[in-house]
């Protein structure tokens, strides 16, 4: 993902949350391209944050959510999963001509805000 992009998200996800977030954009490997902590945001938000991009990036699901729906179903493939994953709600994959290019990962409002805030700002940078 071009840093111009990851920068953007950054920037959308900012100025659109309603409270203090931090939002974490990551590579196809799940990497750190781009971040932000609002004023005010809780520490543990970082670590969240980046733990949902990881998991958006690097599993075979488009969402923490979906990835939470598929393990809950299976307890074998929940034990399976690489002990960084989250199922936290907030970690969406970022694709390009259907190639996954990276990931957000937002924490600090409740799960289906930080999600609804990273897919607005992936749709709105794209």
């Amino acid at each position: 993902m071009q840093l111009a992009r990851t920068r953007a998200i950054v920037d959308e996800v900012v100025a659109n949350a309603a409270g203090p977030v931090t939002v974490y954009v990551a590579d196809a490997h799940g990497e750190l391209v781009a971040a932000a902590t609002m004023d005010g945001a809780a520490p543990d938000t970082r670590l969240n944050a980046q733990r949902k991009a990881y998991t958006a990036a690097r599993s075979d699901a488009t969402t923490t959510r979906e990835l939470a729906e598929k393990a809950r179903a299976d307890p074998a493939e929940r034990a399976s999963f690489d002990p960084f994953f989250t199922f936290f709600l907030g970690g969406v994959a970022v694709f390009e001509d259907d190639r996954r290019i990276g990931a957000v990962g937002v924490s600090g409002m409740p799960g289906d805000v930080d999600e609804q805030l990273a897919l607005d700002a992936i749709r709105r940078t794209a």
